[in-house]
């Protein structure tokens, strides 16, 4: 394992910046968790866990996300959905390069309902490329594995179209993921047709065939994978798909783990999964389920620790006034803590503490 070079300059990649932090992960042998996103409180709680523990990290939006992050007082959901990227994103850009690390900025799950929303967003990146010569995002996602694979890659295709003139990459889906992210898909899982939770090589190089003339993009490869937390036995992930798509590649093309995978999912997931599907090509590793309990969990500790400041402002035996316990300041405070703890375990886990690019 060669020694890597902190040759970038913190903030938001994109275009050869990106792919040059994905190589590294790739010939590294470790990979960024990817954290969804919904507010202020959950971005500096992601960037502050990775600036203590030296590592880049990848900070993405659902759509339900960004329409929160736009405000429920919005009514067009399109537009919120659109404008609360946008801010988030001008968020990130502003506060990555104060944190000293490297940020991939992407979009999480857009099914076909959703690709209005990716368009429009585009849109708004064209029009920043062109004021400040980069672009909102790295890269966006299309999650279209509930269409035809000849109709999936084909709208891919046209989406990477726009998105490659920009430096920007697109994540593809191929198979199903079970379980439910944010409205896509079922918590059910036995409404789910097992057989496509595990996707076939034969897909990834036709995709793989389809796309690398038109730009960069990555594979959201199906091996089992769930979003989700769920009872033992319940999921049964078989990483060794994705090495089995990459041998299928090389044989037609020559070209060692020519595929950048994505891991989703990876809440829950037992450590040797993780190590196996690195190994095999994962850069990226999704986790929001764990995450959400952490923030959850830290603000649920504090009150109860402080149950009377959440029901008065003075104290009914003592008299003295609650402000100083009440102030959101403080109990959001606590579920940024709770989740950056969990953040440092997924650093851990990935092997990507002290594998900073940044200079």
């Amino acid at each position: 394992m060669g020694v890597q070079k902190k040759n970038l300059a913190p903030g938001v990649v994109w275009g050869d910046s990106y792919e040059q932090l994905i190589a590294a992960c790739k010939e590294g042998g470790y990979a960024l968790p990817a954290v969804n996103v919904i507010g202020t409180n959950s971005i500096n709680a992601v960037l502050e866990s990775a600036a203590r523990n030296k590592a880049d990290v990848i900070i993405q939006l659902s759509s339900g996300g960004a329409q929160f992050f736009g405000g429920p007082g919005i009514e067009d959901s399109l537009k919120a959905r659109t404008l609360g990227a946008v801010s988030a994103a001008q968020h990130v850009h502003l506060m990555a390069k104060q944190y000293g690390v490297c940020v991939v900025l992407h979009t999480d799950h857009a099914n076909k309902s959703l690709v209005p929303w990716v368009d429009a967003m585009i849109d708004q990146g064209v029009a920043h490329f062109k004021n400040k010569g980069r672009p909102l995002f790295s890269s966006h996602m299309l999650d279209l594995s509930e269409e035809s694979l000849a109709d999936n890659l084909a709208e891919c295709r046209r989406v990477l179209e726009r998105l490659a003139p920009l430096g920007m990459g697109l994540e593809i889906e191929l198979g199903v993921t079970g379980g439910e992210e944010d409205g896509v898909g079922s918590e059910d899982l036995s409404a789910a047709n097992h057989a496509r939770l595990y996707t076939q090589p034969e897909d990834v190089l036709r995709a793989f065939d389809a796309l690398r003339s038109v730009g960069h993009f990555s594979v959201a490869a199906s091996f089992g994978n769930v979003h989700g937390v769920y009872a033992p036995g319940n999921v049964k992930l078989r990483p060794e798909i994705l090495e089995a798509s990459q041998a299928l590649i090389q044989k037609h093309h020559g070209i060692a783990k020519a595929v950048n995978f994505v891991f989703h999912g990876g809440s829950g997931s037992d450590k040797k999964d993780i190590e196996d599907a690195i190994s095999y090509g994962v850069f990226k590793m999704n986790i929001d389920t764990d995450t959400q309990f952490a923030f959850a969990h830290g603000i649920g500790d504090y009150v109860t620790k402080n149950p009377e400041a959440f029901r008065s402002q003075i104290h009914p035996e003592t008299q003295k006034p609650l402000k100083s316990l009440y102030d959101p300041r403080k109990w959001l405070r606590a579920g940024e803590k709770s989740m950056g703890v969990r953040l440092d375990e997924a650093f851990k886990d990935l092997g990507a503490t002290g594998r900073s690019l940044a200079h």
